[in-house]
């Protein structure tokens, strides 16, 4: 049976989404990939499958037909699409915004139990919706270290989110300050013979899915994310994962957005190198801040600036160097 929900969306921009949803021709709704590791494509999900993920959200933050949901993402994407699936699902009250930087800023709503968001709107949410907030997930890309520290400053619950388009968003969260993602209810974690996580799932309609990221796994619904397989460097026979010496390079680069990627070398086959979103910078000062502080393996070869860094449509990062 259909729940009742409310749904306040002043800009009218969840109308589309939610005439699909209640099209009882269709069991399924069509979605959009990120592009983050490929073209962005357009792939089908079940309505079943969602409801699920839905569920099981609503049960890990105990949201029910009393909670307010906050949700300043375009339903364009699954993460907008999945906060009007918890309302649908849970009879609670959604509220839902425009994207923008400065979410939540003319909020009337009381105490949003969950709000949903993308790591830029980080700073915008906890200007003008701070003292107010209830549990925060963060998705659509990973979150910087100045971002963590600025979540666990602020003393709320903020979450990071571990999923994608086709798992119907997040099955596990870390909490900020945390080193290890938790499963949902419903899921569960192995790992391949590369060291890539694979989702387990006796509710959800793809049972098994194996995926391109390397963790730590701690045990079946606890995992530490270490990076994509796909960008994982071998240089002079070692294996290098450029995520994880990106959260060590951090608080060496503060105000710049940056990534390490590889470049040809005729001596290791590929070299570790610092791609910097800056017109200027000291690079003398922050090679020897990272000479320092830093396993001398991990020290880019080389440091690129650049003007502006190649994104997705949602703001990830794409690891390549552009003219």
């Amino acid at each position: 049976m259909r729940k009742q929900c409310f749904i306040t969306d002043p800009d009218g921009i969840c109308k589309d989404f939610i005439e699909e949803w209640f099209d009882g021709r269709k069991d399924y709704i069509i979605a959009r990939t990120s592009g983050s590791t490929g073209e962005p494509k357009a792939i089908r999900l079940l309505k079943s499958d969602m409801e699920i993920s839905a569920r099981a959200t609503c049960r890990y933050f105990g949201i029910n037909g009393s909670s307010i949901l906050a949700c300043p993402l375009s339903p364009e994407y699954i993460a907008g699409k999945m906060m009007i699936v918890r309302a649908v699902v849970s009879g609670a009250r959604l509220v839902v915004e425009s994207p923008s930087n400065s979410p939540l800023r003319q909020w009337r709503y009381g105490r949003p139990d969950l709000t949903a968001i993308v790591p830029s709107q980080i700073d915008g949410l906890l200007d003008n919706a701070g003292g107010i907030l209830g549990s925060v997930i963060v998705g659509g890309a990973p979150v910087t270290e100045s971002q963590e520290r600025t979540m666990v400053g602020s003393g709320i619950g903020f979450y990071a989110t571990y999923g994608m388009t086709e798992t119907c968003s997040h099955v596990a969260l870390r909490k900020a300050g945390g080193t290890a993602f938790e499963a949902l209810p419903g899921f569960r974690f192995t790992a391949d013979k590369r060291g890539c996580l694979v989702i387990e799932s006796e509710t959800m309609s793809f049972r098994r899915l194996v995926t391109n990221d390397i963790v730590r796994l701690i045990d079946d619904r606890h995992f530490q994310w270490k990076g994509r397989f796909d960008n994982v460097i071998i240089s002079g026979g070692i294996k290098l994962f450029p995520e994880e010496i990106e959260r060590e390079i951090a608080p060496y680069v503060t105000g710049h957005d940056f990534f390490v990627t590889s470049r040809p070398s005729e001596r290791w086959g590929e070299e570790l190198v610092m791609v910097v979103e800056a017109e200027d910078l000291d690079t003398d000062a922050l090679d020897r801040a990272i000479s320092l502080n830093i396993d001398h393996r991990h020290k880019p070869k080389a440091y690129i600036l650049k003007k502006s860094l190649p994104r997705t449509e949602t703001g990830k990062l794409l690891r390549r160097i552009t003219k």
